[in-house]
């Protein structure tokens, strides 16, 4: 039985029913007012329960083999915060995994996760890694580059499918190997039992290093126009995002940081030992592009 932690959001989501497609039991920790019952449809066995409640996490960890965990404070504010989710609850969740024998825990993180960052939940992830490492636990940590669907949608796609002006944090011309996040569940999924994965922090990225400029330009190119793009300080925050508590705070500093330094990743053999195929930028576009709300 694998445990999905953070299966109500996008990449958690993905992992669940690509798990169940395989005919594996899945058990899924939920809130009660998270739209769980698709899932549960599919086949997956809900437990409540809730990271910050160390109470509640024995019950979804008992009779558990693996644990796979996407859940972050990222997008949702209010008391899920980097310390009381990112911090407090992936401690709280490592250890119940100890407690009930689990025989491994697959983490995602980040590439940009340090003790050093100036953004809350990127030391956040870095503390968690950490206490992982440390646990005892067989453990993997998938230290991903940016998600697209996390900042792309929303710092870009958004503003040009309104016709809005797009804005960036500083000249968005910092190369990073964005990845879908369809590929992070792949890439999960595939390091359940791989031997490649033990007590490994495995890098996964997208399959070409690009900048914000070059993420307009592909607008442009599905879009079929111009899009007019505007640029604010780092430090600043980011207009046009949803009124989310927490959530301009937390994407304007995550643009910021990625204007500190490029993460070029060199991720074919990374992929062909896992079996992932990777999404180039473009056909991401197109894809988001078609599926958005019109």
């Amino acid at each position: 039985m694998i445990l999905v932690v953070g299966a109500t959001g996008l990449v958690g989501g993905i992992i669940a029913r690509t798990l169940l497609d395989q005919g594996l039991g899945v058990r899924i920790l939920v809130r009660p007012d998270s739209n769980y019952q698709p899932l549960v449809v599919a086949g997956a066995e809900p437990v409540e329960g809730d990271l910050k409640d160390p109470s509640s996490l024995a019950p979804a960890c008992a009779g558990i083999e693996t644990i796979i965990t996407t859940a972050s404070s990222g997008s949702r504010g209010g008391a899920d915060t980097p310390q009381s989710v990112d911090v407090d609850g992936n401690r709280h969740l490592i250890d119940a995994a100890v407690k009930a024998s689990v025989q491994r825990f697959i983490f995602v993180s980040t590439i940009a996760a340090s003790a050093d960052s100036p953004v809350d939940l990127l030391r956040a992830k870095a503390k968690t890694e950490e206490y992982l490492r440390n646990s005892g636990l067989q453990h993997t940590i998938l230290a991903s580059d940016a998600f697209l669907d996390t900042l792309v949608p929303l710092v870009v796609g958004g503003p040009a499918r309104s016709g809005q002006t797009v804005t960036l944090v500083g000249e968005g011309k910092h190369q990073h190997s964005f990845i879908a996040s369809r590929d992070v569940a792949a890439f999960a999924v595939a390091a359940t039992g791989h031997p490649a994965a033990i007590n490994q922090r495995v890098v996964i990225a997208g399959p070409e290093p690009v900048s914000f400029r070059d993420v307009v330009a592909a607008y442009e190119r599905v879009l079929g126009r111009s899009i007019r793009v505007e640029t604010v300080a780092p430090g600043q925050l980011l207009p046009n995002l949803p009124p989310v508590p927490g959530l301009v705070e937390t994407i304007s500093g995550m643009m910021a940081a990625l204007e500190t330094f490029d993460s070029p990743i060199d991720i074919e053999g990374t992929a062909r030992t896992f079996g992932v195929r990777l999404t180039p930028l473009e056909e991401y576009v197109r894809l988001e592009t078609a599926s958005a709300p019109a």
